[in-house]
Formats: C-alpha cells, structure tokens, sequence
C-alpha cells in the first residue's frame, strides 16, 4: 500500500492510499478512523476522488465521528476521586 496523496481539511487527516486494484480513503480524527475504499475501475486516481470527496461528504464523515466519540465515551468507565 502506498500514500498517493491528501486532502487538506481543517480538523480530519484524510490521507489517499493505493494498493492492487482498490483506492483506499482514511479519515482520521483523534483515536478514530473510517475508511472508504474504492475500485480502480469506479475511479481514476487522486484527482477523481479529490471531487468525490465533497464539503458535503466531509461534514457527513465528521458527524459520524462526533457519533463515533460519543458511543467511546459512554463505554470509557469514569475515574473515581
């Protein structure tokens, strides 16, 4: 698998992978992750998903990683003083 680029964002890393015949899209934000992958036949490399990668597509990933730390929370037990 190699980094065949970014996509700059504000609060995510979003990082672009290749690997065989699959691109694979990491968002990362604190301890969390999501991934997207993609065929190569559905996309044609860092250009294409850069514009599959929308402001809308990205808010949509940062309230799943708003959801995401709010189930962690709720499992994390609380420290006792």
């Amino acid at each position: 698998m190699r980094i065949i680029g970014r996509i700059p964002h504000q609060s995510l890393t979003i990082t672009v992978f290749h690997m065989n015949d699959k691109y694979i899209v990491k968002f990362e934000a604190g301890p969390m992750e999501q991934v997207f992958k993609f065929n190569a036949d559905e996309v044609q490399g860092l250009e294409s998903i850069q514009k599959l990668i929308t402001e809308d597509f990205k808010n949509r990933v940062v309230e799943r990683f708003n959801e995401m730390y709010l189930s962690m929370k709720e499992i994390i037990p609380k420290k006792e003083n």
